[in-house]
């Protein structure tokens, strides 16, 4: 048996693995203080790649749960609209068949008609004020877009000398089926739908080299987006749109709703149209209206009635849809809760397990550390040979 001083190999094995068993404490208590088995890329490279991948799933069909949840407030929005409607046609089907009876005056009738005319002037109301986020829900148009005969669209030249062009336009809030135009006056660049108008001062304007600038009409619902390759002054934009229109149209009438994590997960809901003209009432109000005799009177009852087929169809359409939602949100939920356990049994650590390991290995780093010190020790039996 050889003795050295220089290399004491005991002590290096015994801090050797204690180093091993530091790591492993350490990981134990990352591990533990997180909740994660997984903590970094290190940990388990396929598990976090393949966990990612799931959390990503989850959180995209929580979010579609979310989405269809507003789907079914915007339902209930226009479905709460047309139950008025529906009482209102209801209130003008009483009135039709009280006025269809030869006991009244002409005075009598008169004082029917006065209200059939504020009934029907307030279904159109509901009409046009029923929105669910600035967007009408029983106009035909869920919201204004540009129409394809605009001529200020994206890419439309402004000025060709510095390359300045219009990026963007948003018509959103502006009023579907008008025709705006641009006036230009010194550098006062004015938009008007030829009843109302906003005019931008360009004067004091200039674009900058790679910069942009923004026609923000706000009160016309109208903002136009100018872009710049070699920078222009607002005069000349001002110039480049004078005598230009923007032309908007009404766009579908249908919600999109994105109600699953992935791109083609959608569900298209429908929004009629709901007003006199399109439920049909129009010629029988305007006859009652001209003239209040019993045979207007009835031919307003047949009217109603189709009227309110037409409602109760597109009432019992929009009851479907929504029943359809919540069964969406019901499979979400499952499907959500699933694919989570499953995300969880990868990358969340077993606290039961990990504890027990790392028990295991402070006792262990214990016993090395006491190891180490008794490897150190170990050269000191030379000295015995040196006295």
């Amino acid at each position: 048996m050889s003795f050295r001083i220089n290399t004491n190999i005991d002590a290096l094995q015994a801090q050797r693995n204690l180093d091993l068993t530091s790591l492993s404490l350490s990981q134990s208590i990352q591990r533990l203080s997180s909740g994660l088995r997984i903590n970094s890329a290190a940990d388990d490279a396929a598990g976090l790649a393949i966990s990612e991948k799931l959390n990503a799933q989850v959180n995209g069909l929580n979010q579609a749960a979310r989405n269809a949840q507003d789907g079914i407030s915007m339902i209930q929005t226009a479905d709460g609209a047309l139950n008025e409607v529906s009482a209102m046609l209801q209130r003008m089907r009483e009135l039709a068949v009280q006025a269809s009876n030869d006991t009244l005056s002409t005075s009598d009738r008169a004082a029917i008609n006065d209200e059939l005319q504020q009934l029907q002037q307030q279904i159109n109301a509901i009409s046009t004020q029923t929105k669910f986020n600035g967007k009408s829900l029983l106009t035909g148009s869920l919201q204004t877009q540009l129409d394809s005969t605009s001529q200020v669209q994206n890419g439309f030249v402004v000025a060709t000398a510095s390359n300045t062009s219009v990026t963007k336009v948003d018509v959103t809030s502006a009023k579907a089926g008008t025709t705006f135009t641009f006036t230009n006056t010194a550098g006062q660049l004015t938009l008007s739908d030829g009843t109302n108008s906003q005019t931008i001062d360009l004067t004091s304007v200039n674009v900058a080299a790679g910069g942009s600038y923004t026609l923000n009409y706000d009160k016309l619902g109208v903002s136009v987006t100018i872009s710049s390759v070699s920078g222009e002054t607002g005069t000349n934009i001002a110039s480049g749109l004078a005598g230009k229109t923007v032309v908007t149209s009404a766009a579908s009438a249908s919600a999109n709703l994105q109600v699953g994590a992935n791109a083609s997960d959608t569900i298209t809901v429908g929004f009629a149209r709901v007003d006199t003209t399109s439920l049909g009432l129009d010629t029988a109000l305007n006859n009652f209206n001209t003239t209040q005799s019993v045979a207007n009177a009835q031919a307003l009852i047949t009217a109603v009635d189709s009227a309110l087929d037409t409602l109760n169809g597109t009432r019992a359409t929009l009851g479907a849809y929504q029943n359809r939602l919540q069964h969406t949100i019901n499979n979400l939920n499952v499907t959500s809760t699933n694919l989570a356990a499953s995300e969880s049994r990868i990358r969340d650590v077993d606290v039961a397990a990990e504890m027990v390991n790392f028990t295991k290995t402070q006792i262990i780093q214990q016993a090395g550390m006491a190891v180490l010190a008794q490897a150190n020790q170990a050269p000191n039996v030379v000295l015995t040979l040196l006295r």
